[in-house]
């Protein structure tokens, strides 16, 4: 059926379905684990880009003719663009209604190369309730990038500030949203 026009006997029952909003505090338990559903192949350009972007004067990372006389034979993925990446890509699982306090452990287990994939799935350590805002809540997590082989490249430690479904700016923004798309239904 196409948009638009149509009599009453195209019509069918709608539903309206949120899609999905993030984790709110309750969700978290400790010894949880989420393997994050998304991957991302890095490219050179990628590389590049982001070396130049972050003023990083490092050949490693930009320069074949330097790279092939270390021990790798190649230039490297920035480390730094390298946690970006497997932190954007826990985002949706554990800080879509967080604020970043903090991270802790951050290490880089193997290199990256242009070309490689990457993955990540977090752990939650640990939950508390925020002393500060009543609203929110604490939550620790241990996140663990590999590549496409498996091989970690990354492994960190953060803290973030997360909202209770109940105070969360996002819940109030899905439910106006919903009520808009009930009525359009």
């Amino acid at each position: 059926m196409l948009l638009g026009r149509c009599d009453a006997s195209q019509l069918v029952s709608r539903r309206v379905i949120k899609g999905w909003e993030g984790r709110y505090f309750e969700d978290f338990e400790p010894g949880d684990v989420y393997v994050h559903p998304y991957g991302r192949t890095v490219t050179e350009a990628d590389n590049v880009w982001f070396t130049l972007l972050t003023m990083n004067p490092n050949e490693i990372h930009v320069n074949v003719d330097y790279s092939r006389e270390t021990e790798w034979g190649r230039p490297l993925v920035n480390s730094t663009l390298t946690l970006a990446i497997v932190l954007g890509l826990s985002v949706p699982d554990v800080s879509q209604n967080a604020i970043n306090l903090g991270f802790e452990e951050v290490r880089f287990p193997n290199p990256v190369f242009a070309g490689d994939t990457l993955y990540a799935q977090s752990e939650v350590l640990e939950k508390r309730e925020s002393r500060s805002r009543p609203e929110m809540g604490i939550v620790k997590v241990r996140t663990i990038g590999y590549n496409q082989n498996g091989v970690p490249v990354v492994e960190f430690t953060r803290t973030v500030l997360v909202w209770k479904r109940d105070f969360a700016p996002r819940r109030k923004l899905m439910e106006r949203r919903t009520k808009l798309a009930e009525e359009r239904s």
